[in-house]
């Protein structure tokens, strides 16, 4: 049997590649709404987190998520999607 490829994503705190499935996917809807896709099958622009602190923070101090996903993102959105983050993790 032929082995499957694994898809790569790059996360945007770290900038490492890693399996699709080991990243959590954030995403702006069409309407503009940023969320955590917890499917990876939402509509939108997605970009790539791991779920490390360290990651996140850089990503937030950098812009980073605001030049991927080509929108503003606001302290009060960056502090939910942190919750939801760690609440992923955590079930994880």
């Amino acid at each position: 049997m032929k082995e499957r490829k694994v898809p790569l994503r790059k996360c945007i705190g770290c900038q490492e590649m890693l399996g699709k499935k080991t990243l959590i996917r954030i995403v702006r809807s069409p309407e503009g709404e940023v969320t955590v896709d917890l499917t990876g099958k939402k509509p939108g622009r997605g970009a790539y987190m791991c779920g490390s602190a360290d990651c996140f923070r850089h990503t937030r101090k950098s812009r980073g998520l605001e030049r991927a996903l080509n929108t503003t993102v606001t302290p009060e959105l960056y502090e939910l999607l942190e919750q939801q983050i760690k609440k992923v993790m955590d079930n994880a």
